[in-house]
């Protein structure tokens, strides 16, 4: 038996269970995907799968809603594989050790995937009971959406009758989205100059971040450890001459990087004692600027070889590095001036990798105007073609635009009353959600999204809350039982 099996509604977390016990991370979708075309064979539902890993699966309607307008159900089946610092896990091989406590549900060591596992596991209970009322229903599960909604980009639409989506994939109880930035992942290319040079090797590495969604946490003031490690090499850079052998950190561009880390050569007659002491008066100044928000921030120097012979930098290709990390943007560049309290541009510095001709910076770029999110890509490729680089440009998805006038959202708002006593808030948020894509590409959708409690998605602390799966449960239902 299963930790979630006696946890209610049975099938729901079923299905939860059964989809954690499968690798499933981002460009790691096939088994997933493979595992509902074998639920559909089951169940003898017809379905569709693309070269994409989208699969679609179509169920009839129950007896006497044969004949009502589709409704579309969709989620995404990739999850973030975040881990903590010495958990050993291989997310292409492995599935994740299930933990419940008090009503809330975490996975040893990483992250849950309750984005979007839960909506996976919602649309299977719906599509295997005999039992629940509901009109013709299109179970759409889109692949690789956490690396730029990639299955969404490439699923072929035509299929699909219904005009009206549920979209499983919002985080907060209570809150109805129903617009959403559009975005790209933008990749800095910045050529590097190599040779071999003698000196101490040393190396610094800073963590102890929280990290967090880059869209929908972007406001929180997070540090973001790529961006503090180039103000730390600049700060350094004033006092000592060092040449760049390395530079890393983050995981994936919508998220927040909790650890960057770098090797440097430093002169052989550096004074190793006087740059600890450096490095522990930027972590102090860290402290103190991020004491509400990342207060256990740490600065790590060591030196690992004297008189070494290595591939290091030159001057100025180190320079570059320290230039961009210190000058292009990141973070909040623009608030809504018609929704209080929304952002309305940003971009994260996600991922940062060193090759064998180049340092790359990859971001994720959002807006819900598209324009300001070409002046942010302009922005960086203007400082990058100045210091000798280029950007590419990829997972480019539109904005989903506010519907005056949306069916929908006022039913979905009349139950919500009745079953809550309260309103919901109707939300535009700061991330890139699938709909945007399905908007664009069938014209007159009608869609709405929603989900249970869940915190810190893409951080090994993600957690979701056992009565609010439940509650929203029975909202769906009710849901697919008016509409």
């Amino acid at each position: 038996m299963g930790i979630l099996s006696n946890t209610e509604p049975r099938e729901v977390f079923h299905y939860f269970e059964e989809i954690c016990e499968i690798p499933h991370g981002s460009s790691n979708t096939t088994k997933i995907s493979n595992y509902l075309v074998k639920f559909a064979q089951n169940h003898n539902l017809r379905f569709l799968q693309d070269a994409s890993d989208n699969v679609i699966i179509f169920k009839d309607g129950t007896d006497g809603h044969e004949s009502r307008p589709p409704v579309m159900l969709q989620g995404h089946m990739d999850m973030v594989c975040e881990k903590e610092d010495g958990y050993d896990i291989d997310f292409e091989k492995s599935g994740l050790s299930l933990e419940l406590n008090d009503g809330i549900i975490t996975a040893k060591g990483t992250t849950l995937g309750g984005d979007d596992g839960i909506a996976v596991a919602y649309m299977l209970a719906l599509l295997a009971s005999n039992e629940i009322t509901h009109p013709p229903l299109e179970a759409v599960f889109t692949a690789d959406e956490e690396i730029g909604m990639l299955g969404a980009a490439a699923l072929d639409c035509t299929p699909l009758r219904a005009r009206t989506m549920l979209n499983i994939d919002s985080e907060e109880e209570g809150y109805l989205l129903a617009s959403c930035a559009g975005g790209a992942t933008v990749t800095v290319h910045l050529p590097i100059t190599v040779s071999e040079c003698t000196g101490n090797v040393a190396s610094l590495k800073i963590d102890g971040l929280q990290g967090g969604h880059s869209g929908i946490e972007i406001d929180k003031g997070r540090a973001n450890a790529c961006t503090l490690l180039g103000r730390t090499l600049y700060e350094l850079k004033k006092n000592y001459s060092f040449q760049m052998i390395q530079v890393t950190g983050g995981l994936k561009d919508n998220a927040i990087p909790r650890e960057a880390s770098c090797t440097f050569l430093l002169a052989q007659d550096t004074d190793i004692a006087k740059l600890q002491d450096a490095v522990h008066r930027i972590q102090d100044i860290y402290h103190t600027e991020y004491q509400s928000v990342d207060s256990n921030i740490t600065l790590t120097l060591s030196c690992d070889k004297t008189g070494e012979v290595v591939s290091a930098m030159n001057k100025e290709s180190s320079l570059n590095i320290i230039t961009a990390l210190m000058n292009l943007p990141n973070g909040i560049q623009k608030m809504s001036c018609d929704i209080e309290g929304l952002v309305q541009t940003s971009l994260n510095l996600g991922i940062m990798a060193t090759g064998q001709n180049e340092v790359s910076l990859t971001y994720s770029v959002r807006s819900s105007m598209s324009t300001e999110k070409e002046a942010l890509v302009d922005k960086l490729s203007c400082l990058t073609e100045h210091l000798g680089g280029f950007i590419t440009k990829s997972g480019d998805y539109p904005a989903w635009e506010y519907r005056k006038e949306s069916p929908l959202r006022n039913l979905m708002i009349e139950i919500f009353e009745k079953q809550y006593g309260k309103k919901p808030v109707i939300q535009a948020v700061h991330a890139g959600v699938e709909c945007g894509l399905f908007a664009g590409k069938m014209p007159g959708l009608d869609c709405i999204s929603f989900g249970p409690d869940m915190k810190d998605i893409h951080t090994p602390k993600e957690s979701m809350d056992v009565a609010s799966v439940q509650r929203t449960w029975l909202y769906l239902l009710e849901i697919l039982k008016r509409i």
